[in-house]
């Protein structure tokens, strides 16, 4: 089956919810997140009392701002952030193990089962027996999760390109090169 037949992904009526309920909030200004150049003054005039130079204040604002982007960007396909971590890593290590996945990405395993099972369920993923332990399941991409993985990884790159524009292209690889400290933990 060609890329061109495979169905996309359809986004159940939960993730629905989340979208709409996400749009409220964005429309509403949920998260506060101010224009650029808005000064230091917070939404409503609210003064952040120099929460501004502190990093982990500002790394949040970003966060909300990415993930919101992210999320906006991929609602056609009703994929999370951390459903696509997930299914970006089972594609690049076929036959992972449950707990290896959990350990590389940072999720609490419980956590972790849930997002698996619910791209189980949209026939994203399996698990299949590991053949090397019988405790632990291998993971794999389905044919659909690959399918839906090369749309999916499409528009992330929309979103990382939006997220460029936002802060330039050469501060975008400074930021990636700063912070990729504390992705190995």
């Amino acid at each position: 089956m060609s890329d061109q037949t495979r169905p996309e992904p359809q986004p159940g009526p939960r993730a629905r919810g989340r979208r709409q309920g996400l749009a409220r909030r964005t429309a509403a200004g949920a998260a506060g997140i101010r224009k650029r150049g808005a000064g230091p003054r917070a939404a409503r005039g609210v003064d952040l009392g120099g929460l501004t130079s502190h990093l982990g204040y500002l790394i949040r604002r970003a966060q909300i701002w990415i993930f919101q982007d992210f999320i906006r960007t991929l609602a056609a396909v009703d994929i999370r952030p951390a459903q696509y971590s997930v299914l970006t890593v089972i594609d690049a290590n076929p036959g992972l193990t449950q707990m290896s996945l959990a350990h590389a990405l940072g999720i609490e395993r419980a956590r972790l089962v849930h997002l698996l099972d619910a791209l189980e369920a949209r026939g994203l993923v399996e698990r299949r027996p590991s053949a090397s332990d019988r405790r632990s399941h291998a993971l794999h991409l389905t044919a659909d999760g690959r399918g839906a993985l090369v749309r999916i990884k499409a528009l992330a790159l929309e979103h990382e390109d939006k997220l460029a524009r936002r802060v330039g292209r050469k501060n975008r690889k400074e930021l990636l090169r700063l912070l990729a400290v504390f992705a190995s933990g």
